[in-house]
């Protein structure tokens, strides 16, 4: 049994250390994360290596109709079998979600949960970015007490596998982690998932709830999501199809005051999205055309310009000027 990514494995062969001809089942795990993570040449290299007569596995909770399109290049006559629908959440999973305001109003309401060490004795707290998971482990520390551990891509392998390790083992009983630890983790006793930031990627949000209730036992998650993140709450319900329950925020939690760069960061991608969705829509944030300008504005700026202007002689403007003695010769 050979357990590799798609590159070790080429590179291990290639050295000569590891022959595939005796390849009888290929297994892909999360087979949709890789083809849709541009890993589909590592896999076709691959593919070309071992032998032709094999069965090939494709496992994944969530697979979409791309993906499923790109399996028919190194699939032949391929059979599906789901246990559940796709993008099925456990049934021994709690949800339910929070409207917060901003990021400060966030970490107040993620330090008040987490007080709770009875109840929230193994959580795996998922951020959208490296930073903001370096972030919340920072005011975690602060602020909860007991030791914290932060894996994202950042972090070497080794601090990663120690990390997951004493997560594992009990010895640390908050993970804060990045969309590297959503899937492939299998921890029986995490008794709490909870979404800092809401997964753009509505699948992420299946396989990040997935870390728990697993192997029968019940689990909870909960997600904080702000008005820029509220449309994909909603496309995250159709995805799972089931409505999340929405919690009221504790009166013990301090809701700050959104700062004005948040405020507007939060306009901007709510005007971004619904001009996606309908190109037409001009939002607080679309370029304003400037009004021509009218003759006299013309005017105006012509008039204030620096360039010298020239007039007529006198004699030559207008209607020429006859002497007293011109006009009585006229008459005469």
């Amino acid at each position: 049994l050979v357990v590799s990514t798609p590159k070790r494995l080429f590179e291990l062969y290639e050295s000569g250390a590891l022959p595939l001809g005796f390849i009888k089942i290929f297994v892909l795990d999360e087979a949709d994360r890789m083809m849709d993570m541009g890993f589909l040449p590592q896999l076709e290299m691959v593919l070309d290596l071992v032998p032709r007569k094999k069965q090939v596995l494709l496992f994944s909770a969530t697979f979409s109709p791309r993906v499923e399109k790109l399996s028919e290049n190194f699939l032949d006559f391929p059979v599906k079998i789901e246990i559940a629908p796709e993008a099925t959440t456990a049934e021994t999973v709690d949800q339910y979600r929070y409207a917060v305001p901003n990021r400060a109003s966030k970490l107040n309401l993620l330090a008040y949960l987490l007080q709770d060490k009875q109840t929230f004795h193994r959580v795996i707290v998922f951020a959208k970015t490296k930073e903001n998971a370096d972030a919340i482990a920072g005011r975690l520390n602060k602020s909860v007490a007991g030791p914290i551990k932060v894996i994202h891509s950042n972090k070497g392998q080794n601090a990663r596998i120690n990390a997951m390790q004493e997560f594992k083992e009990g010895g640390v009983r908050i993970l804060v982690a990045t969309d590297v630890a959503a899937r492939g983790i299998d921890i029986t006793a995490v008794s709490h998932v909870i979404n800092f930031d809401v997964p753009l990627s509505y699948d992420d949000y299946v396989h990040r709830v997935g870390r728990t209730g697993r192997a029968e036992m019940e689990g909870t998650a909960f997600t904080f999501f702000n008005d820029a993140e509220e449309h994909h709450i909603q496309q995250i319900e159709r995805r799972i199809r089931k409505a999340i329950p929405l919690l009221s925020v504790p009166q013990n939690v301090t809701v700050e005051p959104t700062p004005f760069e948040e405020q507007q960061t939060m306009l901007r991608e709510i005007d971004a999205r619904r001009r996606k969705e309908d190109p037409t829509f001009q939002g607080a944030f679309h370029e304003k055309q400037r009004p021509k300008p009218s003759f006299k504005q013309k005017a105006s700026k012509a008039g204030n310009t620096k360039k010298k202007s020239f007039s007529l002689p006198k004699q030559e403007s207008g209607r020429k000027k006859t002497s007293k003695h011109g006009r009585h010769r006229k008459q005469q």
